[in-house]
């Protein structure tokens, strides 16, 4: 009798929203304050909005998050930096290499660089889970990277979440750099699933050189018309790697002005996708980074609220269900 409890816990669709939360840590090699900084400000407005909407709509999200963010004065960041640090080719990637030079004094004086209150915040909703996106945007694919540095990384990462009562267990990957040989780190430091690409080629992990123009043109166009499939993930597949792999299905793209046109198209390719994941007991995963709501903020709110009412919709009508990316791994591997 349990183990036909067990068989038939997971027997409904699942639904994972995760989130790159990482304010100008993410963006720093490819943009500045002139130019983005209107986004990244506006995430300690977009998250509490968020938080709202999920509860709203009983959505339990994954809030992956760069550790750099928990610290409230720089004096405090500096005096937790890791051992071994990365030494990319590309010195520019790496913050270690003057960027700390711009960091202001503390959360207050710099909310570019510092969001304990948005930490503080999102911990106000139990429900939700806050994961990792490594401690200092850790690039897995770059040339100079290396295990040990990433494994101490990820050290300062899970210890300064643990300062604020956080138990790591989840990590996304930052720009999607999967990295193989960094699994068995995870397995060692208690991190159990993480977020993998897409299984279609356009999104096979790939460092910021061997990316190409036809293939980000391509994932462009996927956003609009179906070219990769609906990207869903049978639990035969979720249960079969550890940590668990728990792929994207889909970037949840901001508004555009120029393509606004599209939005119907935009929006039907998410909901198909959705509808197929919870007709057929499938995992469908959404995710996007906050700053990417920092600007059109309307329109990109109004867009998650028809997303998230047609979750409600195939949650009465097939069981879809909401979870973190903690929570489904910890079902599936209870399973086992």
């Amino acid at each position: 009798m349990l183990d036909e409890i067990k068989n038939n816990i997971m027997k409904n669709g699942k639904f994972i929203i995760s989130l790159d939360l990482e304010l100008m840590w993410g963006v720093r090699d490819k943009k500045d304050k002139t130019t983005y900084g209107k986004n990244i400000i506006s995430v300690h407005k977009v998250i509490p909005s968020l938080l709202e909407i999920f509860r709203k709509y009983d959505i339990k999200a994954t809030f992956s998050t760069v550790g750099l963010l928990f610290f409230e004065t720089k004096q405090e960041l500096l005096s937790n930096l890791p051992t071994i640090k990365p030494s990319y080719n590309d010195t520019n990637i790496s913050p270690y290499n003057g960027h700390f030079d711009i960091v202001g004094d503390n959360f207050k004086s710099d909310l570019y660089h510092f969001s304990p209150n948005i930490i503080k915040e999102i911990q106000k909703y139990p429900e939700q889970e806050i994961g990792t996106h490594t401690f200092s945007h850790y690039y897995c694919l770059e040339p100079g990277q290396t295990v040990e540095a990433f494994k101490q990384d990820m050290k300062s990462a899970i210890s300064i979440a643990k300062k604020h009562n956080i138990d790591i267990s989840s990590l996304v990957f930052p720009r999607n750099q999967f990295n193989d040989e960094y699994l068995k780190v995870c397995l060692e430091l208690g991190v159990f699933c993480y977020r993998g690409n897409e299984h279609s080629w356009l999104y096979k992990a790939k460092n910021g050189e061997n990316e190409s123009y036809w293939r980000r043109a391509f994932r462009l166009l996927d956003a609009y018309i179906n070219i990769s499939g609906y990207n869903c993930y049978s639990d035969q597949y979720l249960k079969s790697k550890m940590p668990i792999d728990i792929p994207s299905s889909r970037f949840l793209r901001p508004f555009s002005k120029k393509l606004k046109i599209l939005d119907s198209l935009r929006l039907n390719r998410i909901k198909s996708a959705m509808t197929y994941a919870a007709k057929n007991n499938l995992t469908y995963h959404l995710w996007w980074h906050p700053h990417n709501f920092g600007v059109n903020q309307i329109e990109n709110f109004e867009f998650l609220d028809k997303v998230l009412a047609h979750y409600k919709t195939l949650n009465a009508k097939f069981n879809f269900q909401s979870y973190t990316m903690t929570n489904l791994a910890t079902n599936i591997k209870n399973r086992e």
